[in-house]
């Protein structure tokens, strides 16, 4: 072996450990539920393409048209789109530059505009919790640990415009409790990545009763919770459990807090507290820069998707017709 041999065998070992850092840095581009869904769309495709007994990959242009129209029977647009750029992903990932599942393919580009215009693009979205209704879910909150646990999340979720997952990384070590509320350190978001960051405000509540701040005080010191995670399951037995909750359960919460109010749960989620607080906002004739400020919006358009029908009528250019 020469010296140029050698030099060469010894650079592919060193550069082992940066490949391996290189390949945890291009996963962690995306968040894991984005590359949960990439892969759910990836293997629906493949079955697909396996009962029709076509070519999965590299797929035909022809054969992904096909799909996103039999799609187009049973699913949103935003889905299909979704599951276009799961199928590019993967013909990416396998080496082939040039994706089947693109608009710049003809036949996938006009499948897909007749789509859009035949079942449109709108998203339909969750109901809103608005002031009324946090005050009905607060009041029939239960007693103990629960009843407190509950009430903090549904006040702060709805104070905050936290998304579920914004609640459920809520650490003690992020909260800063001062005269004026409670400042919380989120220190990443769904639109926020890379981690930078933003600190949201909750002031105090002009009624105890419905105090954000008041409530997640109670809680804590009732639950005993001096560090970690703020938000944390609670048995039947009243045991408040050592690990966060699971984003995936404070829909579920919401909606048994919901229903012991008599509130109509159905199309309630997790998110019901964040598009609530951006329309309540709105009827109140808040001003929407303050309205990003809290949400951490950065576009008005997107803001004003959360805007639910509550304030349809309220604000309403027929009504000064004189009709």
């Amino acid at each position: 072996m020469t010296e140029d041999q050698l030099q060469l065998v010894m650079g592919s070992d060193a550069l082992k450990d940066l490949v391996k850092r290189t390949e945890d840095f291009v996963h962690a581009a995306k968040a894991a539920s984005t590359l949960k869904a990439y892969g759910s769309d990836w293997r629906d495709f493949e079955f697909w393409c396996l009962g029709h007994r076509l070519r999965a990959l590299p797929a035909e242009p022809e054969t992904v048209a096909l799909y996103i129209a039999d799609l187009a029977s049973w699913c949103a647009s935003a889905t299909i789109t979704r599951r276009l750029t799961a199928i590019t992903k993967a013909h990416q990932a396998a080496g082939y530059k040039d994706s089947p599942a693109t608009t710049r393919h003809l036949i996938v580009g006009e499948t897909l505009k007749g789509i859009r215009r035949t079942i449109g693009t709108a998203q339909k979205g969750r109901d809103p919790l608005l002031t009324s209704d946090i005050r009905k879910v607060v009041s029939h909150a239960p007693e103990g640990l629960l009843g407190r646990r509950d009430k903090a999340l549904v006040l702060v979720g709805f104070g905050g415009a936290f998304r579920r997952s914004e609640l459920a990384q809520i650490d003690v070590s992020d909260l800063t409790f001062g005269e004026d509320g409670v400042v919380i350190d989120l220190r990443r978001s769904k639109t926020d990545q890379e981690g930078a960051g933003r600190k949201v405000g909750l002031p105090w509540g002009a009624h105890p009763d419905t105090c954000p701040v008041r409530a997640l005080r109670h809680w804590l010191d009732a639950a005993g919770i001096e560090m970690g995670k703020v938000f944390r399951a609670v048995d039947r037995h009243g045991r408040v459990s050592k690990s966060g909750l699971n984003k995936d359960s404070i829909g579920a919460i919401i909606k048994r807090a919901a229903l012991r109010a008599g509130l109509r749960a159905e199309n309630l989620s997790g998110h019901s507290l964040r598009c609530g607080h951006v329309t309540q906002c709105a009827m109140n004739d808040i001003p929407e820069v303050l309205i990003m400020r809290q949400t951490g919006h950065r576009s008005l358009p997107t803001l004003r998707k959360y805007i639910r029908h509550g304030d349809i009528f309220r604000k309403n250019s027929a009504a000064g017709l004189g009709l």
